[in-house]
């Protein structure tokens, strides 16, 4: 016989900026909420985003969105999530130690003896193509870059002084 689990009840509280207000039509198979922001603004979110904390507001416009980032002990400051995605980490452009080609979003496949390409934004991996040279998996990524990315970070970018 079927296990059946307890829907949990989370009308009322509070996640970041957002404050719960009832439950929401499903979102595929999940479980969503109509929350309201402290801006005034009313979204849906799926439970999971609530509970870890991947969204804490109606998101890159909402007028407090500046405050959702708190230093921790120490003076390091907490990591922005926007829909999955860490603002943070898409700036720093890091290379893993693991990586074979020195570029972010692009790695050796001995199996298929050819370069691929891929980037993950927003919780969605996207397979950009395996490709013979080095260069041409670059390139892909790159477009990939200018295409998904940086539209993106540009809206967190501080105006000028």
């Amino acid at each position: 016989m079927g296990h059946s689990r307890k829907k949990l009840e989370l009308t009322g509280q509070r996640f970041g900026h957002l404050t719960v207000l009832g439950p929401a039509e499903n979102i595929g198979t999940r479980t969503a909420w109509l929350c309201q922001c402290d801006c005034g603004r009313e979204l849906v979110v799926k439970t999971i985003q609530l509970r870890n904390g991947h969204v804490k507001s109606c998101g890159a416009q909402c007028p407090l969105r500046k405050k959702v980032r708190k230093k921790k002990p120490g003076g390091v400051c907490s990591l922005t999530y926007i829909d999955g995605t860490c603002v943070e980490m898409l700036r720093a452009n890091t290379v893993r130690k693991n990586n074979t080609s020195g570029v972010p979003g692009v790695e050796w496949r001995s199996c298929k003896g050819m370069w691929r390409a891929s980037i993950c934004f927003k919780g969605k991996r996207y397979y950009l193509g395996n490709y013979v040279k080095r260069e041409d998996a670059v390139k892909a990524r790159k477009l990939a870059e200018e295409w998904l990315i940086e539209p993106f970070l540009a809206q967190f970018e501080e105006p000028p002084v």
